[in-house]
């Protein structure tokens, strides 16, 4: 496809460019085929998400949404108040493609997670796979501070398990088990309703064991 011009309505900050390049590259030079997170349904966070009976006005942000197929699901069921984030331009420019015309409905953002300076709230935040490349610990609490700050109601987060990968896409990840995720999101004053463990085989048959977590925001 080559390298797309961004939309300007995007959000842009300070971004590391090492990684921005390495997830613009992937996005450039493999097919949704030929990487392991490709899912031809997100069910597992789709039940997750339909299961909260929320507003569909209810804002709903993507965190590392990439070109998957989430955002069109959730369009198609109804839902209308959709954000998507993603450090890659490339992936967003593919899902834009995607989605033609109704690309128009979703709000896109281009940032590193660990730069995202939101403007408004969610009320559900939904992350599958990005949470897991935070590896530093300072990075980890950033992250649950940001959950903190803009996340009003829920968290639907999912992770490589500790019996899973230990990289994904040629990058460290961190690993999760059920105490491990319900100590670091506590911080973040969420708790979790429900978690279980799902098997994702990838386009080329492997076997990716994760972590799911549905998690609520409480009030002390």
């Amino acid at each position: 496809m080559g390298i797309p011009s961004l939309n300007h309505s995007s959000n842009h900050n300070e971004i590391d460019m090492s990684e921005q390049e390495h997830w613009d590259t992937v996005y450039q030079t493999k097919k949704p085929e030929q990487v392991g997170w490709t899912q031809s349904y997100p069910e597992d966070s789709i039940k997750r998400i339909e299961a909260l009976k929320l507003s569909k006005s209810a804002a709903i942000i993507d965190i590392g949404g990439g070109d998957s197929d989430l955002a069109s699901i959730l369009l198609d069921k109804g839902y209308t108040n959709i954000t998507v984030l993603d450090i890659s331009a490339v992936a967003i420019e593919r899902a834009k493609i995607k989605l033609g015309q109704r690309a128009n409905e979703v709000h896109w953002i281009v940032s590193d997670i660990r730069e995202f300076k939101p403007k408004h709230t969610y009320e559900l935040w939904h992350d599958r796979a990005t949470f897991h490349f935070l590896v530093e610990e300072q990075a980890i609490q950033d992250y649950v501070k940001l959950l903190e700050q803009w996340a009003t109601s829920y968290a639907v987060i999912g992770t490589f398990s500790d019996t899973g990968p230990t990289k994904c896409s040629g990058l460290p990840i961190t690993p999760y088990d059920e105490q491990k995720m319900s100590t670091t999101l506590r911080a973040g004053f969420f708790t979790i309703m429900e978690s279980d463990r799902p098997v994702h085989i990838t386009p080329s048959g492997g076997i990716q064991n994760y972590l799911f977590v549905t998690a609520q925001k409480y009030t002390l």
